[in-house]
């Protein structure tokens, strides 16, 4: 006669036999197949072009169903889809779990719209493979998975982002929006928690939908619009503020009133200077720019001007061909921001964006915590400029000569 262990003795050996007989009493196989997902979004500011490696997840999916004791199968049903990894999330959830979403055919109880059989029970395999099934019903579809830019999961399989019974997020996806996207952009999940400077559009609304067509697009990085005109979607409105709560310029106002556009302005080119997902420096800008109006000269502080612009026109004392803005030879440009303490810094008389004079030379600035505008009064000549009232004295400038005029107003 064979000996007998009781069930107390069979330890750890018994927990992973019922893992493995549960699905099965459930009426669920779980045979795995291996999906490319797609590579990681590469920083738009990024001059590299090398794309990270595709991930391998592997995905679970339903395919038979085995008759055997539904009523221990109903018993155990929540504890199941909480057990399967991939498969758990698109059967059906819990009966104890609220959906937000549900798949109408499911909700009507029409099992045999995808799958062989009507019965809730035991449906049985789906009707037709992939992607083909869905599209049999959501056909507009087709034309945007066809897109010039495609997303390599939602082309592979729509079961890769959605349950197709019912879930407990928006669009039937397995997981929420932001924590389904950074499980395969690994990349930019890391990214995204080194940034202290956020951008709220990845945290409010649709997250990276706002900016992204999870399915397909028409342009670079699947983005739903030309960069610029997205940007402006929010940008364009008056009552826009940062993260940390301070109100921010209407920019579609501010370039429609304003005809002289900055270089990377005038080339649509936001992301020259400003990082989308999120960032170190102030107002998301991608390298170091002095975000107040007084700054110690440091070269390391203007990183982000000298990607364009010559450093040497701010580190000459005297010149006659690196800046216009200059009395004979003296650099005046030298004079205002080369300076051991209290040197102005480009914002102080340059709007960065878009102004009504040529050299981006503002007709003011905000100045303190208060934001007062502070008027430069600037006047171009035919041989350089004068400024009236603003941080000194009347002062004009001749770039042929060397008389500087001043005069007490």
């Amino acid at each position: 006669m064979r000996r007998r262990l009781s069930f107390s003795k069979r330890g750890p050996f018994a927990a992973a036999f019922l893992l493995l007989i549960v699905p099965f009493l459930c009426g669920q196989t779980v045979p795995t197949k291996t999906v490319q997902r797609a590579p990681a979004l590469r920083n738009v500011a990024a001059s590299s072009s090398k794309k990270a490696p595709a991930i391998n997840k592997t995905v679970t999916a339903n395919t038979k169903t085995i008759a055997a004791n539904k009523a221990t199968a109903a018993n155990n049903k929540a504890a199941v889809t909480r057990t399967l990894s991939w498969s758990g999330r698109l059967a059906p959830l819990p009966t104890n779990e609220k959906a937000v979403a549900t798949h109408a055919p499911y909700d009507a109880g029409d099992c045999s719209l995808c799958h062989k059989s009507g019965d809730v029970q035991n449906p049985g395999p789906v009707n037709l493979k992939g992607n083909e099934l869905c599209l049999s019903c959501h056909e507009d579809y087709q034309g945007v998975l066809a897109r010039k830019y495609g997303h390599i999961p939602a082309k592979e399989s729509c079961t890769n982002c959605h349950n197709p019974h019912n879930s407990m997020h928006p669009k039937l996806l397995v997981e929420e929006a932001g924590t389904l996207c950074l499980t395969c952009h690994k990349g930019m999940k890391d990214q995204l928690g080194q940034m202290p400077v956020k951008h709220d559009a990845l945290t409010q609304g649709a997250q990276c939908a706002n900016c992204h067509n999870p399915h397909g697009a028409n342009i670079e990085h699947l983005l739903i619009q030309l960069p610029m005109q997205l940007c402006l979607q929010c940008h364009g409105k008056d009552d826009v503020v940062d993260h940390d709560g301070k109100k921010l310029t209407n920019m579609k106002k501010l370039l429609d009133e304003n005809p002289k556009h900055h270089g990377p302005v005038a080339a649509e080119d936001c992301s020259a200077c400003h990082n989308p997902h999120g960032g170190k420096n102030f107002r998301l800008l991608t390298i170091e720019y002095p975000a107040t109006f007084y700054s110690p000269y440091d070269a390391k502080l203007y990183a982000l001007c000298f990607n364009c612009h010559e450093e040497k026109a701010f580190t000459t004392p005297e010149t006659d061909e690196l800046t216009q803005f200059r009395n004979d030879k003296k650099n005046l440009h030298y004079v205002h921001v080369n300076k051991s303490e209290r040197g102005r810094t480009c914002r102080a008389c340059h709007e960065v964006h878009a102004c009504v004079q040529d050299h981006n030379i503002r007709d003011g600035v905000p100045y303190g915590p208060k934001g007062w505008t502070l008027k430069l009064n600037y006047a171009k000549t035919p041989t350089g400029g004068s400024c009236e009232k603003t941080c000194h004295q009347t002062k004009t400038y001749d770039n042929k000569t060397n008389t500087v005029v001043s005069a007490q107003q």
